[in-house]
């Protein structure tokens, strides 16, 4: 009987597949309800990059067991189910904001305890998710990359070879052979194989491809008291493997833009301004529109916080930071990237919302505001501070066919005040409307 793994294993491989027009009543008749979305027209509804990244958001929770493709399922409707169940929600298969922001919150914190990162193997040029936190021990010789734990409990192997006239059903057949193998589970395509049971007293799974008479194959190996952390990052690692990856992807994420805008937060009268650490990195010139250059005076490189100081500025009004906002439905302020408003500058809200507010840690901010608004304030309802929205990439473990996609996170007021604390400003008094406390922030890189 297959393990609840190997049925993972299934659709990890195999991959998933992927209303009637309105009449007009009678003049007698009472006018019809509506009809309800249904989850899968909401789903359907969503771009590429946000089904991907809710894909991999639920496998990250560990209630999706799909292919991170992007495609619209019953699989990944009822993964929404479960994991609102989970919640002690209603299971509706449509997440609201708060539940989005809390699904990928989760999701990035589980990313973060096994130390998740998408890298290329520079032997192989393969693109992989690594669990860095789980396997920081690496070697590398001609035939492939290992990482492995200290304790040696979970393995991970590339290994590559040269083969004549390979197929995927000769290469599962070889591999089937090898001594200590029980094979629960196989697939085998014309690009791709891959296969599942036990290896030993551990647990393995393995897909492998080959183009030409290279052949690449990627084997995790855990034992089973280590099976309830690693099952969601084989799930990430399977949809993440691409054994042949094109130059552009081999190269890594394409360079920052010459040119780039972000929000900044006034925070004293007297110049100095908080921003996106990330936007401000590696630029010739950080400037303030209307005001001239800044310098950047102090980071946060653990929240992505930067503090700028212009000199000899007038007119600013540094926002009021010390009422604490108590409502997680917020109003973000910020100035979009020019191109998303003609060459503009105008000042613009945009609505979002946290599952939860206060602490030290940074909470997944939804949905994600236009480029341009990173850096922007959030304010609940009443006017009081709840943090600083980042814009940071999408960190999808699957292919993301060259989508450009972006997540927000909320820097919580208390991170952002103890920054500015332990740089000297209290950020008490001032300005209660966003609006004319907010200015543009321009890099100019190389």
């Amino acid at each position: 009987m297959r393990s609840a793994l190997s049925a993972t294993f299934v659709i990890v491989a195999m991959g998933l597949a992927t209303a009637a027009q309105a009449q007009t009543p009678p003049a007698a008749a009472k006018p019809a309800r509506p009809a309800l979305q249904k989850p899968e027209d909401t789903a359907g509804a969503m771009s590429q990059a946000e089904r991907l990244a809710l894909q991999s958001d639920l496998a990250w929770v560990g209630q999706y067991n799909g292919a991170i493709s992007g495609d619209v399922s019953e699989r990944m409707v009822n993964a929404i189910k479960e994991f609102q169940k989970t919640r002690g929600g209603k299971p509706t298969g449509v997440l609201n904001p708060q539940e989005r922001g809390m699904l990928a919150d989760t999701a990035r914190r589980k990313q973060e305890s096994v130390g998740w990162k998408i890298q290329t193997d520079p032997g192989t040029g393969v693109r992989l998710g690594i669990p860095t936190k789980l396997v920081p021990q690496q070697a590398s010789d001609a035939n492939g990359t290992k990482w492995t734990s200290p304790s040696g409990t979970i393995q991970i192997q590339l290994a590559r070879r040269r083969e004549a006239g390979p197929t995927t059903a000769k290469l599962a057949e070889r591999e089937k052979k090898e001594p200590g193998r029980a094979i629960d589970y196989t697939v085998v395509k014309p690009d791709f194989f891959v296969l599942s049971g036990m290896q030993g007293l551990k647990k393995f799974y393995m897909r492998g491809t080959f183009k030409g008479d290279e052949v690449r194959i990627l084997t995790i190996l855990y034992d089973q008291a280590t099976e309830n952390t690693v099952e969601p990052v084989v799930i990430a690692m399977s949809s993440a493997f691409n054994a042949f990856p094109a130059v552009a992807q081999i190269a890594g994420p394409p360079p920052r833009k010459s040119v780039e805008y972000g929000t900044g937060l006034v925070v004293s009268d007297d110049g100095a301004i908080l921003t996106d650490r990330q936007i401000t990195d590696g630029c010739l010139t950080v400037a303030i529109a209307g005001h001239g250059n800044a310098d950047r005076v102090a980071e946060d490189k653990a929240h992505d916080l930067a503090l700028l100081r212009i000199y000899g500025a007038r007119g600013l009004k540094a926002l009021n930071l010390a009422n604490v906002a108590t409502k997680t439905a917020l109003d973000l302020t910020g100035i979009a990237d020019p191109q998303s408003q003609g060459g503009g500058s105008a000042v613009s809200g945009s609505k979002a919302a946290v599952a939860q507010l206060g602490g030290g840690s940074d909470v997944a901010l939804t949905p994600a505001p236009a480029a341009g608004f990173s850096g922007a304030p959030a304010l609940d309802g009443d006017g009081r501070f709840a943090g600083i929205a980042l814009l940071k990439p999408v960190l999808v473990a699957g292919p993301t066919n060259g989508i450009p996609s972006a997540q927000a996170v909320l820097v919580t007021s208390d991170t952002v005040r103890g920054f500015l604390k332990a740089n000297g400003i209290h950020a008490a008094g001032g300005a209660l409307d966003a609006r004319a406390s907010v200015v543009r922030v321009i890099c100019v890189r190389k």
